[in-house]
């Protein structure tokens, strides 16, 4: 009998961090996926166990853009099949606490308006949740 191969899912949390008018989205390097690489995406990254969506923003955050965030409000939540793996991402709306961004693991950071983030190319989940939610 062949083993049956499960796709990995993931339990992530992204920040949709808003400051003035204008969101800051990040861009991708090259991934292991073509689907994935130097595509856009709202920072974030993976629940550890145990650990509040909360807790893993801030976490991630600091890792990822050496800030201090707030996660102040919940915005959206969606799962999404890719062909390699599947993920829930949870959607944060936060505000910047303390520092100044410096990337660590993205190519670029952009300040955009909702209208800019429309124009650029994302990743296939944060696209959906980007067109389809209006909780923010």
């Amino acid at each position: 009998m062949k083993p049956i191969n499960k796709k990995p899912h993931y339990n992530v949390v992204a920040a949709v961090i808003v400051n003035n008018g204008k969101t800051f989205c990040v861009q991708r390097g090259k991934t292991k996926y073509q689907y994935t690489s130097f595509k856009y995406e709202f920072p974030g990254g993976k629940i550890e166990s145990g650990e509040s969506e909360q807790n893993a923003l801030v976490r991630e955050i600091r890792e990822e853009l050496e800030i201090g965030i707030s996660a102040n409000r919940k915005i959206g939540a969606l799962t999404h099949a890719y062909p390699d793996f599947s993920v829930t991402l949870n959607f944060w709306e936060c505000s910047i606490n303390e520092g100044d961004i410096v990337l660590t693991e993205h190519k670029k950071g952009v300040w955009l308006t909702l209208e800019e983030m429309k124009e650029i190319d994302w990743v296939e989940a944060d696209k959906i949740f980007l067109y389809g939610n209006n909780n923010w």
